[in-house]
């Protein structure tokens, strides 16, 4: 049944980000389908639910938003803004980026990206203390996308800043939409303008010169509206989730030292490790969609027109799933989470995410195999989806 007063769940509230996890549990049991009657909000906090929920896009629809705020407003969304679509578009515009975001072209960034992580790390291999977002976790995915994207160096920390500004949320409200509703990805036209008349081999040249048949049936390219789009989606998902990732690596294994030398010990437990901070700590803790029907949910109706939250990183923490779903381990055979999604909008940079998380990982223990974490110091972001470390100054013993 829905709940309004046994357990409280706000999005904005900068308390309950800090540590979520008990209000998730109490959502668990208590609310499982939970209505906000502030927000004018549900929410779904099970595994099973959202495993059931996320796939189904005829009932949960993309295409309104995938924003809580943004659905709420009511916008329009622009063009190629793919993980704001809904099928038949959705699916011709994936398999285009399929066709593109190959995993020979993911691959071939392991040498480059292993190169960036020694020369970002190697500065501090003197030093007693540095933070690891302003080394590491705030650079990292900027320039990934940028060497996939062909972004040239000098651009890319303004992307970068533009999307982390475009997400900063004020305690107690969200997103400013008429700023975020922004999706267009016009900081970009110059550039892809730039590159229609100078071609390379990179992602950008792809989407520009590609061939597709539309939902028309009609073989063409991408318009220029369509490029900006993907780039925007591309460049801004790719910045925001994997960088926190680099960053909840650092204080979980800061948290758990047996486990981390475990890592030192033994490399090759580092791929399921990633996977399971993926799981315990995931960047983005929230997916929203608008409901097309009515539905029912533990014995309560959801009434077409709703927001609905499915609640990714409540589920991930589901004894009924995992476990002791609230303890970090390394050895966990953790399956199906629902970090990067699930169904049509499973997440096309998964590939790109795990391996910039395992190469971090890997050239972090070379580095450093022991640090703490100067908790004091450290500071959460506040965004609208995203959840992770601002700062996180670590020392090294």
């Amino acid at each position: 049944m829905t709940s309004i007063a046994s357990v409280q769940w706000d999005p904005y509230d900068s308390g309950l980000a800090a540590d979520p996890y008990p209000t998730y549990r109490r959502l668990r049991d208590e609310a499982p389908l939970y209505y906000n009657e502030e927000h004018d909000f549900y929410a779904l906090s099970r595994y099973a639910d959202c495993e059931r929920g996320l796939p189904d896009w005829e009932t949960y629809r993309s295409g309104r938003g995938m924003v809580l705020e943004i659905i709420k407003a009511g916008i329009e969304i622009p063009p190629g803004t793919l993980i704001m679509e809904d099928p038949p578009v959705h699916t011709i515009h994936r398999r285009l980026l399929v066709r593109v975001f190959t995993p020979r072209r993911i691959s071939m960034l392991e040498p480059r990206v292993r190169e960036f992580c020694a020369n970002a790390l190697d500065p501090y291999r003197s030093r007693d203390r540095f933070d690891l977002m302003e080394a590491l976790g705030g650079e990292l995915p900027m320039r990934v996308i940028g060497m996939l994207l062909g972004i040239p160096e000098a651009e890319q920390a303004f992307v970068r800043d533009h999307v982390d500004s475009s997400m900063r949320i004020q305690d107690g409200g969200g997103i400013d939409v008429p700023d975020a509703a922004i999706l267009s990805g016009e900081i970009y036209g110059d550039y892809i303008d730039w590159r229609r008349d100078n071609p390379s081999n990179d992602l950008m040249t792809d989407l520009l010169y590609t061939e597709f048949d539309d939902e028309n049936g009609v073989r063409r390219t991408l318009t220029r509206d369509e490029v900006l789009g993907y780039v925007n989606i591309l460049s801004g998902a790719g910045n925001e989730t994997t960088g926190r990732l680099v960053g909840w690596i650092g204080s979980t294994l800061a948290a758990h030292p047996d486990q981390r030398q475990e890592l030192v010990d033994d490399p090759a437990l580092i791929p399921n490790a990633v996977e399971e901070v993926l799981r315990y700590e995931p960047p983005s803790m929230a997916v929203s969609r608008y409901v097309t029907r009515d539905v029912g949910w533990h014995g309560s109706t959801v009434p077409a027109g709703s927001a609905l939250v499915f609640l990714v990183g409540s589920a991930n923490r589901d004894d009924r799933r995992f476990p002791r779903a609230d303890v970090f381990d390394i050895h966990r055979e953790v399956g199906q989470h629902l970090t990067l999604g699930l169904g049509a909008h499973y997440c096309l940079g998964a590939a790109l995410a795990r391996l910039q998380g395992r190469i971090a990982l890997e050239e972090l223990l070379a580095r450093f195999p022991r640090w703490d974490v100067d908790w004091e110091n450290a500071t959460l972001a506040l965004t609208s989806t995203v959840r992770g470390w601002e700062k996180l100054p670590v020392v090294i013993p």
